[in-house]
């Protein structure tokens, strides 16, 4: 197999689809492997590194394209980057399709195969290639919160976890997934007032059972998250659907009457945010404020810590990619109803309900596409 690494394009994004010791490994096992100059530069990954791990260095993206069968990237492809791909191509990355009507009508016209990581699922319905980025966002949640609660920042000149005789900063959480649970986590450590909502009640019952009285946990009814949201000072959107648009929780006129220099921090963003008044941002311009409230809106989040997500992300994906370098695309998404959960589109189709529904378009069983692959 032809592997690709491209060089990621979003701003400020210095993440890269495989380290040097993961392209070493695919390499041992005969594998072509195909690395954008200056790819991982950012993060201590030099292109002499990529070439001791067995891969060539291609000068610039279009002859990367041009050389792979399989991509392996980190965030979506840009228009330009959409533009390069072929019938033949396999893109394995995160995609988030439900809010791109743009993205989704680009990879169905480009024929290519394309495996999202965060519909990829495993044997107890988990997302095994979304987890990591989760992991890492929500534990940047609480430090990008506590910033913008700064008063230069924008934010009320509030401290998350007071100090003696002030009381603590009040945090409300919304879901208490992977996101929601690593965000309480650190804002436990930082002694803020946490509440943490979910529909699920074995979520909220794991989290009582971890942190006791240290936290309070609520039902997600409309009137909890609407209380909670308008007396926190801090505001953690970790709500997820696999694959589908992130549900509206908070209206425009909620974040109206929320605290003056509140801080909202949207990490589903990337699925189109569960606040009205939510649009993504990037880390040049990460915040911006409405109605008096900052909105950090950020939509690749773990690429501030572009070393420590590449490493983790590696750990999760690799496994997959040797999958289908090794057996083909189409047989080790027939032998894999874990990784054929992540086709998204093939041969100019959609795979993904989720998807196909938030953008009222067909769809067809993954299984069926696989015998056009």
């Amino acid at each position: 197999m032809r592997i690709g690494i491209p060089r990621e394009l979003k701003n400020h994004e210095y993440r890269v689809g495989l380290t040097p010791s993961s392209v070493a490994e695919l390499s041992a096992l005969g594998h072509e492997v195909w690395v954008e100059s200056r790819a991982g530069a950012a993060i201590g990954f030099a292109d002499p590194d990529y070439r001791a791990a067995g891969a060539h260095i291609a000068t610039d993206g279009a002859a990367l394209y041009e050389a792979a069968e399989l991509i392996v990237k980190v965030k979506e492809p840009l228009a330009e980057e959409r533009a390069r791909l072929r019938p033949h191509h396999t893109l394995f990355t995160y995609l988030h399709l439900a809010p791109d009507r743009a993205q989704t009508d680009d990879l169905l016209a480009s024929g290519a195969t394309c495996i999202a990581y965060e519909t990829v699922s495993d044997a107890q319905g988990r997302l095994p290639l979304l987890a990591p980025m989760s992991e890492v966002a929500g534990r940047m949640a609480i430090q990008a919160g506590a910033h913008c609660l700064e008063k230069a920042q924008g934010g009320r000149g509030v401290l998350l976890g007071g100090v003696p005789g002030v009381p603590a900063g009040k945090v409300a959480i919304l879901g208490g997934g992977v996101v929601g649970s690593q965000a309480l986590a650190m804002a436990v450590g930082l002694g803020a007032e946490v509440t943490v909502l979910d529909r699920d009640l074995d979520v909220l019952r794991r989290l009582d059972a971890r942190y006791g009285n240290r936290i309070a946990t609520l039902h997600a009814t409309g009137a909890a998250v609407r209380e909670q949201v308008l007396a926190a000072d801090l505001v953690i959107g970790a709500v997820l659907i696999p694959g589908a648009a992130a549900p509206k929780l908070i209206g425009a006129e909620m974040v109206a009457r929320m605290k003056p220099g509140a801080v909202l921090v949207d990490v589903a963003i990337d699925q189109g945010g569960c606040a009205e008044t939510s649009h993504p941002t990037t880390h040049a311009e990460p915040t911006y404020v409405v109605d008096g409230v900052v909105h950090y809106c950020v939509a690749n989040m773990p690429g501030a810590v572009a070393r420590t997500s590449t490493l983790a992300l590696n750990n999760a994906t690799l496994p997959f990619v040797v999958a289908l370098a090794e057996k083909g695309v189409r047989r080790a998404l027939e032998e894999d109803p874990h990784l054929r959960d992540g086709l998204n589109l093939a041969r100019g189709q959609l795979a993904c309900a989720s998807v196909a529904e938030a953008h009222g378009l067909p769809y067809r069983n993954a299984a069926e596409l696989l015998a056009r692959l």
